[in-house]
């Protein structure tokens, strides 16, 4: 693997304030939460895909508004079908079997959910220029639909269950934003990460940020400022890495 499976790291955090701008469509039988840049246009577009929260988390809402406000056109769909993960679950709840199913949350399941958006944006929504956005669980299918007429670019935030040979298969430019402490997205995983990215020849940034853990760009306490910090700038990494990407 090019990061190891999802841990209990990946639902804690803390929930951030305040109010979503976007709106609820369904596409097909997807839920998916939108929002619009300030010109409503959809031709620079990206697909956000979330941690295990799901997309009615109000932190996703917030950042995918985040991303609305410099100019993308921002669908963030369920891939969960209804049935995502509570923040910060008490002990003894296993991720895995939540994972492993039965039904499931494995590529079986989220592959079609992730191409079905796809097609949606790109033949119905007039997106022309899709940047994919992954936040831990949802880092692997930006890693998977990352090649021409899928995601033309994509962004990750500390990525979990990603396997080596997906990385390997990637045709697109990639941007890593990874935590200093992270057992999912460790030195080692980070290090091999980045000798497949320089074999496979395409664009490539990885930024580390000291002083935070895994899920810090999504659940971090941004009531501490080292940590705001670290979650800001690895939302201006995305943005940065995608205005160059999907001109």
């Amino acid at each position: 693997m090019a990061s190891n499976a999802p841990g209990p790291c990946c639902v804690v955090g803390v929930k951030h304030e305040g109010e979503a701008q976007g709106s609820y469509k369904t596409i097909g039988d997807v839920e998916t939460y939108i929002s619009y840049p300030p010109n409503k246009s959809t031709e620079r577009a990206i697909l956000l895909l979330t941690d295990v929260i799901g997309h009615r988390f109000i932190n996703a809402q917030l950042i995918a508004d985040q991303f609305a406000a410099n100019g993308f056109f921002v669908v963030v769909p369920d891939l969960f079908h209804g049935d995502p993960v509570q923040l910060n679950r008490p002990d003894g709840f296993d991720l895995m079997s939540w994972l492993q199913g039965p039904p499931g949350h494995l590529p079986n399941r989220v592959d079609p959910v992730v191409q079905a958006v796809l097609d949606e944006m790109r033949n119905k929504m007039g997106c022309q220029r899709i940047g994919g956005v992954g936040y831990c669980f949802g880092a692997k299918y930006v890693v998977r639909f990352l090649r021409p007429g899928l995601c033309d670019a994509g962004y990750v935030a500390h990525p979990s269950f990603v396997e080596a040979d997906e990385l390997r298969k990637i045709q697109g430019p990639l941007s890593i934003a990874a935590a200093e402490t992270d057992s999912i997205f460790p030195a080692p995983k980070r290090h091999q990460s980045e000798e497949i990215l320089s074999e496979v020849g395409y664009p490539y940034q990885i930024n580390l940020f000291s002083g935070v853990e895994h899920g810090f760009a999504v659940r971090a306490d941004i009531s501490k400022t080292p940590l705001r910090f670290a979650k800001e700038a690895a939302f201006v990494q995305a943005v940065s890495w995608l205005n160059q990407c999907l001109p």
